[in-house]
């Protein structure tokens, strides 16, 4: 009886051992970051190694074998719509991103499988795009880096830096075709808010879109909803921009009077009374 006590007390004390979720630091952070270019979030994760004083390309890191391009998981690369890559199609979905460094080259390699414990279990027949690329030298960074230096509406530029080198890539997106169909899409059928086809108008002429006339449609019906100091303003600008300047002035002096009745703006309406001085200037009026 006594040694089954003893067992049983041992078996107590034991159990907080054999069932211990201990949680500690990685030697390699893990990290994640985001970036919206245009419609489009790109987001790569991964961890983070440091130099600590050791030789790393060519030496951690050997030259023209497939890395993990980090610590721990391979890093994982994911985009929300369909992309190019340095010119080159990937679709939308996740991968895991790898690459063989080169002495004067690098490949970077977009993967399908996206989640796998570093390269070891890499598998190229899986690849969704290989790219080639020129590494930089730059100043020293201790831990490996992922950033966008380089942010537009259609593009980014991605970057990894470690120890003295940086490996840059550029990313390319339909922002305007997407920004397009989203507006289509919602304006197709009754609209109850004038500012939405302004909006879309404003966009196409601002991003200098190819298509003014279903712009021209859109400030139009803007316009017929409400008339006010900011469509026709754009109109105005739309106008000029077309080469009609004696229509865009006679538009723009009218959003003039409308925005100081309205009160709109002092800035605002200041700057397009300097647009209409500089229009008729341009044509001697």
């Amino acid at each position: 009886m006594k040694k089954i006590l003893l067992s049983a007390a041992i078996a107590v004390l034991l159990a907080p051992l054999a069932f211990a979720d201990i949680k500690l630091p990685r030697v390699s952070p893990k990290a994640t970051v985001t970036q919206a270019v245009g419609l489009t979030d790109v987001t790569i994760t991964y961890s983070r190694p440091g130099v600590k004083g050791r030789a790393i390309w060519g030496g951690l890191v050997p030259y023209d074998q497939v890395w993990r391009t980090g610590a721990n998981e391979a890093t994982i690369f994911t985009v929300s719509q369909d992309v190019k890559i340095n010119g080159k199609p990937l679709p939308a979905g996740t991968y895991s991103l790898h690459t063989i460094p080169g002495r004067t080259a690098w490949t970077v390699i977009f993967n399908k499988k996206a989640e796998q414990w570093g390269s070891y279990d890499y598998d190229q027949a899986q690849d969704a795009l290989r790219i080639q690329v020129e590494p930089k030298t730059g100043a020293s960074q201790e831990w490996m880096e992922f950033s966008f230096p380089d942010v537009t509406s259609e593009a980014a530029t991605v970057e990894l830096a470690w120890e003295k080198l940086r490996v840059p890539f550029r990313i390319e997106t339909n922002t305007g075709e997407q920004a397009l169909a989203n507006i289509r899409q919602a304006l197709t059928g009754e609209v109850k808010d004038w500012n939405d086809p302004y909006s879309a108008a404003s966009y196409a002429f601002n991003a200098n879109l190819d298509n003014k006339a279903e712009a021209m449609q859109w400030i139009d019906r803007s316009i017929a909803m409400e008339e006010n100091y900011w469509n026709l303003r754009l109109k105005a600008s739309m106008l000029e921009k077309e080469g009609k300047k004696k229509e865009a002035i006679a538009l723009a002096e009218k959003a003039v009077k409308i925005g100081k009745e309205k009160k709109e703006s002092p800035s605002e309406v200041a700057k397009t009374e300097k647009q209409i001085s500089d229009w008729k200037a341009s044509i001697g009026g």
